[in-house]
């Protein structure tokens, strides 16, 4: 049987008296996109922050390829195959699309520096310039990233979580701002990578329609806990999740 290659087992971050996040657990698979959906306050954030390490849990275990990763720092994490991308952009204005990408790759070898001056290539130009073409990007490539429509420059983000060769890759809100030309566009760059490089995706995201089309699973927060997790079909059957969330 195939090992999951994320599983959070009893996730607990409480806020005082508050639990933002209470006793959830789920696994993601080798290669599955895994969607997790759930109104304002749900605990979405909080509870990916804790799997990436930006936040103490206060309770339970997180394991990446069956080894426990509960108290690692996010570099730490990148430097073990997890990719992130943040709900707000985090290009740097400046820098020209491609030493984004060349910048991104740097951080990941614990290069600090590499997050304040302008890149050199150090060998990364070829790994930038294909997510440049795989992310159509070729036509802005020297341009700098702050010169961009926000959409593309949501595409640059994306494509930096990609520049350390990640086998997991954890996107907040990549559709948030974006119109749905882009949305769509989006929709196929996660499909290909997801297919051609077997990548696995958490992905949070407010629009239902994307990540219904999109992923393989789905978990619905409400309140800090796991309502459900399944099929998107199953997801639109279950009557605890058309009443809390999802709507009739």
């Amino acid at each position: 049987m195939t090992a999951p290659v994320l599983e959070v087992t009893g996730l607990v971050k409480s806020y005082g008296a508050i639990r933002a996040v209470d006793d959830v657990s789920f696994a993601v698979m080798p290669g599955e996109i895994f969607g997790v959906i759930g109104p304002n306050g749900s605990g979405k954030t909080t509870m990916f922050n804790s799997v990436l390490g930006q936040i103490k849990p206060s309770a339970g275990r997180i394991e990446l390829d069956g080894r426990d990763i509960t108290h690692l720092s996010p570099l730490q994490l990148s430097r073990r195959g997890v990719g992130r991308t943040f709900q707000s952009l985090q290009v740097f204005g400046r820098m020209t699309v491609r030493d984004n990408l060349i910048v991104a790759a740097q951080e990941h070898r614990g290069t600090m520096l590499g997050r304040m001056f302008a890149a050199t290539d150090n060998g990364l130009g070829p790994k930038a310039d294909a997510l440049i073409d795989q992310f159509h990007l070729r036509e802005v490539a020297h341009r700098r990233a702050g010169e961009l429509s926000y959409g593309q420059q949501k595409l640059v983000d994306i494509a930096m979580a990609f520049m350390s060769d990640p086998d997991l890759v954890l996107l907040d809100e990549p559709c948030a701002g974006v119109n749905p030309v882009l949305v769509d566009d989006i929709a196929r760059l996660l499909r290909d990578l997801n297919r051609v490089r077997r990548r696995s995706f958490v992905i949070i995201e407010h629009n239902v329609d994307f990540v219904q089309k999109l992923c393989h699973r789905i978990m619905v927060m409400v309140e800090g806990r796991a309502m459900a997790i399944g099929t998107p079909a199953e997801i639109r059957a279950n009557k605890h999740v058309l009443d809390a969330y999802l709507g009739n």
